[in-house]
Parts: C-alpha cells; sequence; structure tokens
C-alpha cells in the first residue's frame, strides 16, 4: 500500500514524510531509499519513539488498524487509516472519543465522496433531478488478492476490502442506512497464497446487502473475491455502470468504478438520452487521502470525507454479518451529517 500512498505524499506541498516503520525492515529500508525518507523503524513503538512528526498514516493489514489507530491517537499524533477505523463500531467510537479529547484528527479511507463524479451524482439529486428516488445499485469484485492471507481470515473479507467503496458512495448520495438485510458465503474455501502456500478461508467471500435509507428508498451492493474481472485491480478500464440510481424521473449511472471514476450517465424525462457528464478527474485518485488531509492540517480545507461516515459504513458491514447469522433485517445507531456537499 505505501507504493500507492508514497509518490502522492512526498510530492505533496503540505506534508514533509520523515519516517516509515514496516514489520519486515527490508520493505522500510527499499522504501526509504527510494523515497529519499531520513528514517525508518522495523517497529510503531520505536518510531514513535523516534523522529517528530505529527500525523500517523496506518497502511497496515486491515485486522491490526484498531490497536495502531489507538497507539498512534494516545501518542498525540493526528491519524490517517486505510479502511476499516477499527474491527467494530464500538471501537471506532472509542478512538474518534480519544482524538476529540486529545484535540487531533482522525480520518479514514476510502474518499470516494471526494471524486468531482461525486459532486455531480450529488448535486443532480439534490436538484431533483431523477424525480422521486427509488433504488440504486453497486458492485465491486474480482477473483481475490493472493498476495496476503488476511483478506480471506477473520477480520478481513470482501465486504471491509472492497464493498466499503460502494458502501461509501451510496450512503453519501442517498444518506445515511436504517436498516440491513444481507446475505453472505464463502465460495472458496481455500485459497494459494505467495510465500504462504494454501490456507482456509474464514471470512466472507461473497456478499449481497439491502440498505433502506429511510423515506422508500432502498440501495443493493454486491462484493466479492470470485468476480472474473478483465480489468482486475486496475480500474482505467471499466465503463460499465457500477453504480446506478434510478427514480420516478430518470436514471444515472457512475462509469467506472468509484474509487477510479470516469463519468456520469444521465438521462431524464426532459432527457431520455443518456448523456456522459464529469468525465474530467480533475486531479482526483484514490491514493490522495492522506495527501487532502495533510493539506487540511496546514490550511484548515475541510474535507468530505468524515471519521462518522467511515464508522456508519462499518457499521453497515458488521451488521451484514449479524444478519447472514440471524436471517433478520438489523437495526443500525448510527449516522452522519448529510447531505454531502462539497
Amino acid at each position: 500500500m505505501s507504493h500507492s500512498y508514497l509518490p502522492v505524499l512526498t510530492k505533496c506541498p503540505y506534508v514533509e514524510v520523515v519516517s516509515l516503520c514496516d514489520i519486515r525492515p527490508e520493505r522500510a529500508r527499499k522504501q526509504a531509499e527510494q523515497f529519499k525518507v531520513a528514517h525508518h523503524y522495523p517497529h510503531i513503538d520505536a518510531m514513535l519513539a523516534g523522529e517528530p512528526f505529527e500525523f500517523l498514516i496506518n497502511l497496515t493489514d486491515m485486522q491490526e488498524h484498531e490497536h495502531l489507530n489507538r497507539q498512534g491517537l494516545e501518542a498525540g499524533k493526528h491519524l490517517w487509516s486505510e479502511k476499516p477505523i477499527a474491527n467494530s463500531l464500538a471501537a471506532g467510537q472509542k478512538l474518534l472519543r480519544t482524538a476529540r479529547q486529545k484535540r487531533l484528527r482522525l480520518w479514514g479511507a476510502p474518499i470516494t465522496v471526494q471524486s468531482p463524479q461525486f459532486a455531480f451524482m450529488a448535486k443532480t439529486l439534490a436538484q431533483g433531478a431523477l424525480g422521486r428516488v427509488a433504488a440504486a445499485h453497486a458492485d465491486y469484485g474480482h477473483e481475490g488478492p493472493n498476495w496476503s492471507s488476511f483478506f480471506y481470515q477473520t477480520g478481513g473479507g470482501s465486504m471491509p476490502d472492497l464493498m466499503v467503496y460502494n458502501l461509501t458512495s451510496l450512503t453519501g448520495l442517498l444518506g445515511p442506512a436504517k436498516h440491513v438485510a444481507a446475505m453472505v458465503s464463502i465460495v472458496t474455501r481455500e485459497r494459494e497464497i505467495t510465500d504462504v502456500g494454501r490456507i482456509n478461508v474464514t471470512e466472507e467471500d461473497n456478499a449481497m446487502v439491502l440498505l433502506d435509507h429511510g423515506h422508500g428508498v432502498i440501495s443493493h451492493v454486491q462484493s466479492g473475491f470470485n468476480y472474473f474481472n478483465p480489468h482486475g485491480h486496475d480500474g482505467s478500464g471499466e465503463q460499465r455502470h457500477t453504480i446506478s440510481i434510478v427514480g420516478s424521473g430518470g436514471f444515472m449511472g457512475l462509469v467506472g468504478y468509484d474509487w477510479a471514476p470516469q463519468g456520469v450517465d444521465l438521462a431524464t424525462q426532459q432527457q431520455p438520452k443518456l448523456e456522459r457528464h464529469a468525465t474530467d478527474a480533475a486531479g482526483y485518485i484514490w491514493q490522495q487521502g492522506a495527501a487532502l488531509a495533510a493539506e487540511y492540517l496546514a490550511t484548515g480545507k475541510e474535507l468530505l470525507v468524515t471519521p462518522e461516515q467511515a464508522l456508519h459504513v462499518l457499521e453497515i458491514i458488521t451488521a451484514a454479518r449479524d444478519s447472514q447469522k440471524t436471517g433478520r433485517r438489523v437495526a443500525l445507531t448510527s449516522t452522519f451529517r448529510w447531505p454531502l456537499v462539497g
């Protein structure tokens, strides 16, 4: 993940990268050499005790985020976390309380709500161009990574790795969800992992989630590690509508993945032929989240990304697993400020 973040951070005018940390010290050393970072450490304890810094960026395995985020906040660091911020809503809310008590900022990936395509879709909905919004669908999947086992172990799964993008986009567009009903499963029981060998899969690799957004609006999201995709992890060639929203007066489809959007197609009663809009990325890339947070710390320019929404999405994921276990629709307790307007 540092391969994705460091090229952006080291070019950001609001950032000086002073140290790197990896439990595989050789990786930290190589990255430090490549990106001309003066200090590197084999453990977070050593990094926190070493060269002073203000902003911690956590790119570790998703099961490790919670305790490392806690350690960073307790050490007085602003914090950007890859998804998810924590392993449960309660733990995540405790982290947020710690941040506020210490007057620190906490953010969590993904940043799909920062894209110009999201902005166009949110504005279109706010203008009522689709009429009475009824339903939405989103999907994201591929055949699953083979470079680490954490994706398939407890605390991993396709929902916190893949569905999290669509859940962030749809709750950002349609509002916080009120209830969740879901079915999840394991399709591929064993996986071959590089440098590890064959492992048993213990977390879902196939998920279908229904969200009740209130006022009659229902959305459906699916994700999985068993989806053939000719583009693999590279979203640049994807031209499908991976998110679609329909109402009584129109249809809107996001072209490409929401983390690498290509444009938005829109058709309405007044203009029934699909027209493509918002084709300019305007500098948006999914890897820039921590750099945007650093810009806020330097200038006060707020992000649309909030920890409250990240925790709401985390609750949806844990509620989906509860729904699978119980066969029931699960009521949600978290929310966030909405609508999201830049």
